[in-house]
């Protein structure tokens, strides 16, 4: 099984190279700045969220950040997988899978009644992946997002 670590606030320098080359290979248009100001708090221990070091916490080989909300129709507290990345030289090792498998399951454990992520529709590859896990789409629906 792959190790996942809590991450904490002594994390961020290995935390925030990660973060920044998962936004370069989507072409997110984010930058330091913002990606600290995103993680900062959940690594103080923000009720809203947590990020997980993958594999060894002196040199990790990924992260992933859950979300926590609340949702009436799931029946008590969901999460939404914000972001998930592993580096490319070690992909295909069944890593994510792992991850996506084992995460689920503890926060049972605390209460998580739906784990929820977002794939990019033309990315088949991926949505295969995450098929696989039993992720389903979900029939019309849509994420649908509003900047303030």
């Amino acid at each position: 099984m792959t190790a996942l670590h809590l991450a904490r606030p002594e994390d961020l320098d290995r935390l925030l190279p990660l973060a920044g080359a998962f936004h370069a290979e989507l072409a997110l248009p984010t930058d330091d700045t913002t990606r600290r100001a995103g993680l900062v708090p959940l690594l103080e221990g923000s009720p809203h969220g947590v990020a997980y070091l993958i594999g060894p916490q002196k040199a990790p080989i990924g992260y992933v950040v859950i979300c926590f909300g609340w949702s009436v129709e799931f029946g008590g507290m969901d999460g939404f997988v914000d972001e998930i990345y592993i580096r490319p030289g070690v992909r295909g090792r069944g890593i994510g899978s792992e991850v996506l498998t084992a995460l689920p399951k503890a926060l049972a454990g605390a209460g998580l009644k739906a784990l929820h992520l977002e794939v990019r529709t033309e990315d088949r590859r991926t949505r295969a992946f995450y098929e696989k896990l039993h992720f389903k789409l979900r029939d019309g629906y849509a994420l649908m997002t509003l900047r303030p």
